[in-house]
C-alpha cells in the first residue's frame, strides 16, 4: 500500500529504527525516521503524516511527555506508543496520553502494519 504520506517513527534505538524503517518501506509506507526527540522537533512534519510510531523511553526523556505536548499544541496525530519496559503504569499512562495502539518490544511485524493500517483510517 502506496500511502503518499508517510509514517514518523521515534526510537533511540538505531537497530529498531532500522528494521522498522524496512519494515514500513516493505509495506509500501513512507517512514521519517529519527533518534532523539531534538531530531524529531527539528524535522518532523505533523501535518503530512498518517501517524507516529514512538518509544516511550527515549534517552532518559518521556515519549508520553512528547505525546502530551503534541496534542496540547492541537496536533490530531495518531501514536503508536512501543516499548521494552512494560509495566501496569507506564501502560496507563501511555493510554492516558492517548494512542490508537501499545507495543511491548519485541512485536511482530505485522502487528505494528495493523496498528499503522489502523491508525490511518
Amino acid at each position: 500500500m502506496q500511502t503518499g504520506r508517510s509514517v514518523l517513527v521515534l526510537d533511540d534505538d538505531p537497530s529498531v529504527l532500522k528494521g522498522i524503517g524496512r519494515l514500513l518501506k516493505a509495506h509500501g509506507f513512507l517512514a521519517e525516521l529519527f533518534d532523539s526527540i531534538e531530531a524529531f522537533h527539528d524535522r518532523a512534519n505533523l501535518s503530512e503524516a498518517l501517524c507516529l510510531v514512538l518509544d516511550i523511553n527515549l534517552n532518559g526523556k518521556s515519549g508520553i511527555e512528547l505525546r502530551r505536548q503534541i496534542a496540547s499544541s492541537g496536533a490530531s496525530l495518531p501514536v503508536i506508543f512501543i516499548t521494552a519496559i512494560d509495566n501496569d503504569a507506564t501502560r496507563t499512562s501511555a493510554l492516558e496520553a492517548g494512542c490508537v495502539d501499545y507495543l511491548e518490544k519485541p512485536f511482530a511485524a505485522k502487528a505494528l502494519i495493523d496498528a499503522i493500517e489502523r491508525a490511518s483510517i
